[in-house]
């Protein structure tokens, strides 16, 4: 089969496709028949090998897994011994290891049945951001109907599922952009939009209960003034660059916090289940639109990356790996 594989850490240029033998469902898990793809910030921290801490878990010199991509969705293939829920043909989503591919495999505790209101290009990009934004919000952040919460970085991939999971939760909501983006956040949303290159968030007289960072660029100081006393701060991930470990300002946040009245937080989102699910119910509800701003083919995977990194991307990206015909292997 066709798949993006990876031999070293670097720029785009670093994934390319080729022939690989075709995965197999092994004990609990799914062979899906990929369909589409999304590309979220994780695929650049891995193809980067950035913050260079990655590296001891994934491989010193090149990644001990070639194959790229988490997001999927598509039809399942077959199914591995011990699988129960899941036949040959359903319509599924989730996180599959590897999904930058014509197959995938994946936990079967990992996916969930595609919701029929959702293309595949549309599930193919809700897994990774859309549980990020879910657990942040609703699990760290402790949103309660009637706050006001910030989102930092709210026109790309988790952004655009927080403005949306935060008005599900009852929140007003704010996001911040750049120029070109803030009409994109307005249509996810967002009560209000704050244009980050003429206004500072923190510089005005709003305060805000919970701030979703996700940007990973502005400064706890700047971060707290833009909190009421006992507001909660979730900065979401690790950083592009700055540190070798790249958590510099997440680890200061949880050092800082016990001294002082503001709640200061840091995580990283889990696959569950039982989240998937929950984002299945919002979907259905028509609360949860996953916004995606462009699609590329399987070949193009390293230009969708780039656009990733240079910052352009709008919402989630999505990759057309091929058309699924239910029913067919």
């Amino acid at each position: 089969m066709k798949a993006v594989v990876q031999e070293g850490y670097g720029p785009p240029e670093v994934l390319r496709l080729a022939e690989v033998p075709r995965p197999r469902a092994g004990k609990g898990e799914v062979l899906i028949r990929v369909a589409a793809a999304g590309v979220d910030r994780g695929t650049w921290h891995l193809m980067a090998g950035r913050p260079y801490v990655v590296r001891l878990a994934l491989g010193l010199r090149r990644p001990r897994n070639p194959r790229v991509g988490q997001d999927v969705a598509g039809t399942v293939a077959a199914v591995g011994p011990g699988v129960t829920g899941f036949a040959v043909g359903d319509a599924v989503y989730g996180v599959a290891p590897g999904s930058f591919a014509e197959y995938a495999v994946a936990r079967a505790d990992r996916i969930v049945h595609k919701p029929a209101r959702l293309g595949f290009e549309e599930a193919g990009v809700v897994a990774v951001s859309g549980l990020t934004a879910l657990q942040g919000l609703r699990d760290v952040g402790r949103v309660r109907p009637g706050q006001h919460v910030l989102v930092l970085g709210a026109s790309g991939g988790v952004g655009t599922f927080a403005v949306q999971v935060a008005k599900a939760l009852g929140a007003e909501v704010t996001g911040v952009c750049s120029t070109a983006k803030t009409e994109l956040v307005r249509s996810a949303g967002a009560d209000h939009v704050i244009d980050y290159t003429r206004a500072d968030f923190a510089a005005g007289g709003r305060r805000y209960d919970v701030i979703l960072d996700i940007g990973g660029s502005s400064s706890l100081s700047r971060l707290r003034r833009a909190l009421v006393p006992r507001g909660t701060l979730v900065i979401a991930g690790g950083e592009d660059a700055g540190d070798w470990i790249g958590l510099g300002r997440q680890f200061h946040a949880v050092v800082l916090s016990p001294f002082v009245r503001q709640r200061l937080t840091m995580f990283v989102a889990k696959t569950r289940r039982a989240d998937l699910e929950a984002l299945n119910e919002l979907v259905a509800a028509g609360r949860l639109t996953p916004v995606v701003g462009a699609a590329y083919a399987l070949a193009d995977v390293p230009e969708a990356v780039r656009l990733l990194a240079a910052g352009q991307a709008r919402g989630k990206t999505a990759i057309t790996v091929r058309p699924a015909e239910p029913g067919r292997p």
